[in-house]
């Protein structure tokens, strides 16, 4: 539950130097782990991890302009995986990806992860495999600040709402507010331009990825209501039937038994957003 219905976030920095350091400090694997899979082997091989992410969620990965690196949840994930696998975490090589595009990547071998806030559903899981999860969220709604006519996801009948396209969200709208005029959007940035200008009453997505708005750009949005829908489990998106499952799933299990998961959390999430205490991790896939 949110602890209450309209939140306003200042803006919060993320820690270079606290998120640097605890990227240098993580595990390494051991070379016969590294051998036991074909997928590890075939990174290692290549001497780069081929990384599918985003640049522009603000507290899961984004850019850093004034010296080009990426920070956040998820780029800490894979920035940890590739020191994990290579012993030099800035060993990777870096495609954008969206909703839109996150199978079709892997499917054509142009990269060997994705990270991008990637929820688990039956429907990738018959194209793609997933390690995880690793994060676990739900559903909100976004609203410009000042409005006092939308109170919560019962209150979208015959709105225009927002959504991003090839996310769960066209799905979960359809259950939550049937009678919701749903437009979807390629990403989280039209999507919420399209709020801001007016063209749609709210906008529906992740809890998390609106807290990344609303730290990003404070004062301008407003979460209206609780969180709603099933658990989102976010998971590590892999070529399907990789044995890279089992490995990336031993890796996940050793940042949250070590308590870097939960460091990589407070810097990159609970610092920014004022939430002084970590969620429980996710219970990982064996």
């Amino acid at each position: 539950m949110l602890e209450r219905q309209r939140q306003s976030f200042r803006q919060w920095s993320l820690t270079k130097e606290a998120f640097d350091e605890l990227i240098a400090s993580g595990p390494l694997a051991d070379d016969a782990e590294i051998e036991a899979s074909e997928w590890a082997s075939s990174v290692k091989k290549a001497g780069t991890l081929r990384i599918g992410g985003t640049r522009t969620s603000f507290l899961f990965s984004q850019l850093d302009e004034t010296d080009g690196k990426v920070r956040g949840f998820d780029a800490g994930l894979y920035l940890l995986l590739t020191n994990y696998i290579l012993g030099d975490a800035y060993s990777y090589a870096f495609t954008q990806v969206d909703s839109s595009t996150r199978e079709s990547v892997l499917q054509s071998d142009q990269v060997d992860a994705v990270f991008a806030t990637y929820s688990i559903t039956e429907a990738r899981q018959k194209v793609i495999s997933f390690a995880g999860p690793y994060y676990t969220s739900r559903q909100a709604v976004l609203v410009k600040a000042g409005n006092t006519e939308i109170k919560g996801v019962d209150d979208l009948a015959d709105r225009i709402v927002a959504t991003q396209s090839g996310s769960t969200g066209p799905d979960i709208l359809a259950e939550f507010a049937p009678d919701a005029v749903i437009q979807e959007f390629q990403d989280d940035i039209t999507a919420r331009t399209a709020l801001e200008q007016g063209r749609v009453d709210a906008y529906v997505t992740d809890y998390t990825l609106l807290l990344n708005a609303m730290v990003k750009s404070p004062g301008v949005y407003e979460i209206a209501g609780d969180v709603f829908g099933p658990e989102d489990n976010y998971g590590i998106g892999l070529p399907l039937d990789s044995d890279g499952v089992a490995f990336v799933n031993v890796f996940l299990r050793k940042l949250i038994d070590e308590g870097i998961w939960e460091q990589l959390w407070q810097i990159s999430l609970g610092d920014r957003t004022g939430i002084k205490e970590a969620p429980e991790a996710p219970s990982v896939a064996e």
